[in-house]
């Protein structure tokens, strides 16, 4: 069976299929599905237009300049929507060196206690002694799911 027998041209599958690769990165963004469906999208109107995309030279041209076209104005789309800051991180490793203010108190043997560090509150223990609310402190290390402070003097 051929597509044209049951009304539907090549052109018109490579539409949907650009289209539906869109909705996907929509969906799921990251998987750089856009590049693939905007040539997809283009060689599809073509077809319908009457360009012959089945050519090899022709079509490979057309498929090889509308692929690099695609990938540089998909970069520079990408490179305008994004901020110039730098994501923020919460990993605990990044935080030895940091300082913060004890919420709840901490002390040597157990994780119970909490400290705000940027607005982020992690689970904490102290180095030695009983740290009570209020005081600041230095992240000195991390371990497993929480950190390890000293009180600053």
């Amino acid at each position: 069976m051929v597509l044209e027998d049951i009304g539907v041209s090549f052109g018109w599958l490579l539409i949907i299929g650009g289209a539906l690769l869109l909705l996907f990165e929509v969906y799921s963004p990251g998987f750089f599905a856009t590049v693939p469906a905007t040539v997809m999208i283009i060689l599809g109107t073509l077809q319908l237009l009457g360009v012959d995309i089945s050519n090899p030279w022709m079509g490979g041209i057309i498929g090889i300049v509308t692929a690099i076209c695609a990938a540089g104005l998909t970069v520079w789309m990408y490179g305008r929507i994004t901020t110039d800051e730098s994501p923020t991180t919460i990993s605990r490793d990044s935080l030895v060196g940091k300082t913060g203010q004890v919420k709840v108190a901490v002390d040597g043997s157990t994780i119970s206690g909490k400290v705000a560090i940027s607005q982020t509150e992690w689970s904490a223990k102290s180095t030695g002694a009983t740290i009570p609310a209020g005081k600041n402190v230095r992240v000195v290390s991390s371990e497993g799911v929480h950190i390890v402070v000293e009180e600053v003097q």
